[in-house]
């Protein structure tokens, strides 16, 4: 996951901060969260998140006893890092390669730990339409050995989708790709 990055940037707990933070924006996490997910000493997490709140990538708030840090939609460099980290993580890949090919697609969400910002090596998609099953699992195992990680799949019919709203608003996730309406 980290070559691109690693080339780039010497330390891996920023690169696993930055991909954390930018490949969902709206996330979250305070320091001995991150410490613990990243398994990473707290001290090692603490001078890279000061390093990158002191540079304005990330910024931080803090909340009663803790300092939330975030990425900072408004840095000059936002766009192009997202951008990178969507590439790192395969995501852009599995974007072209399979959602844009599905067919009758309205919706595709990403859910669970890659909605959060976790490279867990599986990718959990929501898609909400008339796909073809067999297609979708074709271009998914062709993906997934271009991105060196799996990819699980829950289809659902617009019907079953409204049904699912509740659950999917009690779990970590972010839409990335909704069909555009036709003018």
């Amino acid at each position: 996951m980290t070559d691109l990055f690693a080339g780039l940037i010497s330390s891996k707990t920023r690169i696993s901060l930055l991909t954390r933070f930018f490949f969902n924006p709206g996330t979250k996490s305070y320091l001995r969260e991150l410490s613990k997910d990243l398994n990473v000493s707290s001290n090692a997490v603490r001078e890279e998140l000061n390093q990158l709140t002191k540079t304005k990538l990330l910024t931080s708030e803090k909340e009663g006893r803790n300092v939330f840090y975030s990425a900072n939609n408004d840095h000059p460099l936002f766009p192009e890092l997202k951008s990178m980290v969507s590439k790192v993580i395969g995501l852009d890949q599995v974007v072209d390669s399979i959602l844009i090919r599905l067919g009758d697609l309205e919706k595709a969400y990403i859910i669970d730990d890659y909605a959060e910002g976790k490279d867990n090596g599986i990718i959990d998609l929501v898609l909400v339409g008339n796909i073809d099953q067999y297609h979708l699992n074709d271009l998914s195992r062709k993906t997934e050995r271009y991105i060196k990680r799996k990819i699980r799949s829950l289809v659902m019919t617009r019907e079953e989708f409204k049904d699912f709203i509740p659950k999917l608003e009690n779990r970590p996730n972010f839409l990335v790709w909704q069909r555009q309406a036709k003018k």
